[in-house]
C-alpha cells in the first residue's frame, strides 16, 4: 500500500509538473505614446478602454521612465535590457550587443517561437533572427500587393493574428507587436492620420492646454533650445496656434484609441485560444511626447513629458490585481523581467532589473531612487543636442554636453521644471551632491 501511495504522489508530481508550461510572451510597444495617455491613468479625453482593462486586471506603473527618448535608442534599450552608454547604439542603427544576449535572441535560442511585428527602427531588420517577422514603419496608410491601402495600425493587428494564429501550438511564443502609431507621420502636413471611422471621436472635446504651453515657459529654457532647434520647428508644424493644437491632438488621441482597439483583439485572441492565463502581458512606449510643453514638441530631452512612458503588466502569476506602483521602473528592466519570468538566467550584461517583485513580493524589496538619463546629439548641437540627467522624484539635474550648461529643478516645488535653481546659492550644496552621485551613475551605465 505504501508503495502505491507513493507511486501515485509522484504520478501527480510528474502530472502537475507537466501542466506547468512555460509563460508565453506579449510585448505591446506603442510609439511616442506618453504616460498619461490613458483612460486609467486619468488623462480627461482620452479613450482606451481595453488597455484600461488590462491595467485593471493587471498592474500599473506610474513612474516608468526611458533610459533614451528617442524611438530606435529605446528600442535597442528594451531588446538588450541595457543604456546606450553599453548597447552603443546611438544613431539607431544595429546595436553592438550580440543578439544572443537580447530577450528575443534568449528565447528562441531556449525554445520558444518568437515573433516581431511592425517599427523596428534600429538598422536593417534582421528577419533571420525571428522565426515570424514583418517589419514596416514611417506612414500611416500603406499600399497592398492588390492596390489597395490599409492603416498601419490595422495591419499591425493583421499580423499580430496571423503570429498567433500560425504558431506552433506546441512550442512558447514571444511577440513583439511594435507599433508605429502614435507617432507623427514627418512629412505629411496633417502628421497624425486615423482612420476615416475614427474621425467622430472626440469631434466635440475640448483638449486641454498645458500649463507650460506658453511663450514664457519656451524662453525659459537654455538659449540653444531656440527656433532652428528640432523640437522647436515640430511645435510649429503642431501647436503654434489654438486651432491646430486643438486638430493634432485630437487626431494623435484618434490614432490612441485606435491601438486600444487593436490590442483589445489581439488579447481577445488569446482567450480565445486558451492561452491568455498563461502569457505574461506587457504594454509601453518607447518614448514621452511634449503636447506643446515648453512650447516644445516631440521627445529628446530630460524633462519629464519625454521621458515618462506607460507601463502596465498583466502576470498569470499575480494574486492582487488593479494595483500601481509609483516606484521608479525604467525601459532596461524589461528584458530582465521577461527572462526570469520564464525562467532563463539573464545575461551579466543586462543592467536592468526584474521588476515583478515590485508585485509578486508579500514585502516590497528594496528599489531604486534615482536613475542617469542619457541621449547623444543627433545630427548637430542645433538641430538636437546631448542632454544628460539624473533623475530623482524631488529633485532632477540635467547637463547640455555641447554647452557646457548645467540645470537644476526641486521638481516637488517645481513640477513644470521651469525654475532653474543651478545658480541659486541657497541650493549649492544640494548642486554638489547630485553632481558627484551623477558622475557615478553615469559611469556606471557603461
Amino acid at each position: 500500500m505504501k508503495r502505491l501511495l507513493l507511486l501515485l504522489a509522484l504520478l501527480s508530481v510528474a502530472a502537475n509538473a507537466a501542466d506547468k508550461k512555460p509563460l508565453n510572451i506579449l510585448v505591446l510597444l506603442a510609439d511616442d505614446w506618453r504616460f498619461d495617455t490613458l483612460g486609467c491613468a486619468d488623462n480627461p479625453v482620452v479613450k482606451t478602454p481595453n488597455l484600461d482593462r488590462l491595467a485593471s486586471d493587471g498592474f500599473r506603473f506610474t513612474q516608468n521612465c526611458v533610459t533614451t527618448s528617442i524611438c530606435g535608442v529605446s528600442r535597442a534599450c528594451l531588446f538588450t535590457g541595457q543604456w546606450m552608454s553599453r548597447h552603443g547604439n546611438p544613431a539607431m542603427q544595429m546595436f553592438k550587443t550580440p543578439w544572443a544576449e537580447t530577450y528575443p535572441g534568449l528565447l528562441r535560442a531556449n525554445g520558444y517561437f518568437v515573433g516581431h511585428v511592425g517599427k523596428w527602427h534600429n538598422g536593417q531588420f534582421p528577419a533571420g533572427n525571428f522565426d515570424f517577422g514583418r517589419s514596416y514603419q514611417g506612414t500611416h496608410w500603406m499600399k497592398q500587393p492588390d492596390g489597395t491601402e490599409i492603416h498601419v495600425t490595422k495591419k499591425n493587428e493583421n499580423d499580430a493574428l496571423d503570429f498567433l494564429r500560425e504558431r506552433p501550438a506546441d512550442k512558447p511564443f514571444c511577440l513583439t507587436l511594435a507599433f508605429f502609431a502614435t507617432h507623427a507621420e514627418d512629412k505629411n502636413p496633417k502628421q497624425y492620420l486615423p482612420q476615416p471611422e475614427s474621425m467622430s471621436l472626440y469631434r466635440d472635446a475640448i483638449i486641454p492646454v498645458a500649463k507650460s504651453a506658453t511663450v514664457e515657459a519656451f524662453r525659459k529654457l537654455p538659449p540653444f533650445i531656440n527656433e532652428k532647434n528640432e523640437s522647436r520647428v515640430r511645435w510649429h508644424w503642431r501647436f503654434d496656434t489654438p486651432e491646430k493644437h486643438q486638430e493634432m491632438m485630437k487626431n494623435y488621441y484618434r490614432l490612441a484609441t485606435e491601438v486600444d482597439a487593436t490590442c483589445g483583439r489581439v488579447l481577445e485572441e488569446l482567450k480565445k485560444q486558451g492561452v491568455l492565463e498563461n502569457t505574461l502581458i506587457i504594454f509601453t512606449g518607447d518614448n514621452g511626447y511634449f503636447h506643446g510643453e515648453h512650447g516644445l514638441a516631440d521627445k529628446w530631452y530630460p524633462h519629464q513629458e519625454s521621458i515618462r512612458v506607460p507601463l502596465i503588466v498583466r502576470d498569470p502569476r499575480m494574486a492582487k490585481r488593479g494595483g500601481t506602483s509609483d516606484d521608479f521602473t525604467l525601459n532596461v528592466d524589461l528584458a530582465p523581467t521577461i527572462l526570469a519570468a520564464t525562467g532563463i538566467n539573464a545575461p551579466a550584461t543586462m543592467q536592468g532589473r526584474d521588476l515583478a517583485p515590485l508585485y509578486l513580493a508579500t514585502e516590497k524589496p528594496a528599489w531604486r531612487t534615482e536613475f542617469f538619463y542619457e541621449h547623444a546629439t543627433y545630427k548637430s548641437a542645433d538641430f538636437i543636442p546631448a542632454s544628460e540627467a539624473l533623475v530623482r522624484k524631488d529633485w532632477k539635474y540635467m547637463v547640455w554636453p555641447d554647452f557646457g550648461v548645467e540645470q537644476l529643478f526641486h521638481l516637488r516645488a517645481d513640477p513644470l521644471e521651469e525654475t532653474d535653481l543651478v545658480k541659486d546659492p541657497a541650493h549649492a550644496k544640494q548642486l554638489a551632491q547630485m553632481r558627484a552621485r551623477f558622475a557615478e551613475l553615469k559611469a556606471a551605465a557603461k
